[in-house]
């Protein structure tokens, strides 16, 4: 079978390797000049299955208007002109209550758990080392309302079987001692001992590498113009320089913009650009850095270790297809980094970054084929595709090739959106979307 996937990004490269590895003969498709050039680029590191979750909670709709006052706001919203930013707010916003915050949840961490599995045995079988450490996570909570949700989502974590531990404030700094001078600030914080962390980048042009050596073919530098679909299928796929290629069948795994390719067909993807910031910061003093991840849940930052850098990450951005770098975000990363790790590293020489992140409503990827025939979806896993990489790839490999996936997969379909779309017309195509940057 010949496969095509468009983007090579960690989901793209994943998605390749697992084809592949199935027999499959795989052409990925790149406009960039090499693989992990956008949102696998400099993500904040973190493979967090038990913090996987939907941005859709109880509660975020009256944070976010209480956000609106603060300069260190985790969300912000810009109006970018269309109707479809609108329609995902408003499916966002109706996931935003218990039920379906537990059912999204339960979806995403079951994945990323797998995810993680297959994580570890690619890195195994390969000897594949990307700075990883197998530390666990730990989300700090700086007010008593906080440790209130932590508990609440503890119960749900002990229901998915999930191993983790609520810490008071004096146990912090057993796990992470650089947090000792800090932790008068913190009240305590819920820790994922099974989380790891590592550099996304580094693993998608090592895994990239490794591809190519079983096979994979990567073209860089060119762009997907056209999807063409014939008697329910996709015919062609068009370059821009006019080739043709033919594929058996065509897996869209470019992050938000698999939005752009699948709206001529008649597929409304309700993926949406999250954009994100990062800064990397070259350590100074190891010692006083922290050993793994730790999460600001109040500024909704993480900060990851590598081996002699800092990376801090997180925030939250609609506003379209905008790669600006706005300096007042990269100023709340600073801050942070400022305020729990103050010794670890240079801060003011950090390199900033920002990516967008395909997320969508509720919070859950979309990996699974479509009503078109050999189309197949790889996308929308938002702050989450590092986490779930892995296993998105294993699930979307078994599906192409007709085998049932280790997982429960329906909660990942593009139905449970097509459904609603019937109902209330909420994320069908719309003219007068903004075009791609």
């Amino acid at each position: 079978m010949k496969v095509v996937v468009i983007g090579a990004g960690v989901i793209g490269v994943t998605t390749a390797w697992y084809l592949r590895q199935a027999g499959c003969e795989v052409t990925v498709l790149e406009r960039h000049a090499s693989a992990a050039e956008e949102t696998s680029f400099a993500n904040a590191g973190q493979v967090s299955p038990g913090y996987a979750a939907p941005w859709a909670a109880p509660g975020i709709p009256l944070k976010a208007l209480k956000w609106l006052m603060s300069s260190h706001a985790p969300l912000r919203i810009h109006p970018d002109g269309s109707g479809f930013q609108l329609r995902w707010l408003a499916a966002m916003l109706a996931n935003c209550i218990p039920g379906a915050y537990a059912r999204n949840k339960g979806r995403m961490v079951a994945l990323a758990e797998y995810s993680r599995d297959q994580l570890r045995e690619l890195r195994q079988t390969l000897g594949l080392h990307y700075q990883e450490r197998s530390l666990g996570t730990l989300q700090l909570l700086r007010t008593e309302a906080q440790m209130a949700a932590a508990r609440r989502d503890a119960a749900i974590l002990a229901d998915l079987g999930v191993p983790h531990e609520v810490l008071d404030m004096d146990e912090l700094e057993t796990v992470e001692p650089a947090l000792e001078p800090v932790a008068h600030k913190l009240v305590g914080g819920l820790r994922l001992p099974n989380d790891e962390t590592g550099d996304c980048h580094l693993f998608t042009k090592r895994l990239e590498q490794l591809a190519q050596a079983a096979g994979v073919e990567f073209r860089y530098l060119v762009e997907v113009t056209r999807l063409g679909k014939q008697n329910g299928r996709i015919s062609y796929v068009e370059l821009d320089d006019g080739e043709a290629l033919h594929p058996d069948a065509v897996v869209l795994a470019c992050g938000s913009f698999s939005r752009q390719l699948a709206l001529p067909l008649g597929l409304s993807l309700p993926v949406y650009p999250v954009k994100g910031y990062s800064l990397t910061i070259p350590l100074t003093d190891a010692d006083a850095a922290p050993r793994s991840t730790v999460l600001d849940e109040t500024y909704k930052v993480a900060l990851t270790r590598f081996d002699d850098r800092l990376r801090v990450g997180g925030m939250a951005e609609l506003m379209g297809y905008d790669h600006s770098l706005d300096p007042r975000r990269i100023d709340t990363l600073k801050m942070v980094a400022r305020d729990l790790f103050p010794q670890a590293g240079d801060v003011d020489s950090g390199k900033p970054w920002s990516g967008l992140r395909p997320m969508t409503p509720d919070g859950t990827p979309l990996v699974c084929g479509t009503d078109i025939d050999n189309l197949y979806l790889n996308t929308g896993h938002g702050t989450l595709g590092w986490t779930m990489a892995c296993g998105s790839a294993r699930v979307l490999a078994d599906l192409i090739q007709g085998r049932v996936p280790d997982i429960d997969a329906a909660g990942l379909a593009l139905s449970r959106y097509q459904r609603r779309a019937q109902n209330a017309d909420q994320l069908a195509p719309h003219d007068g979307e903004p075009a791609a940057a």
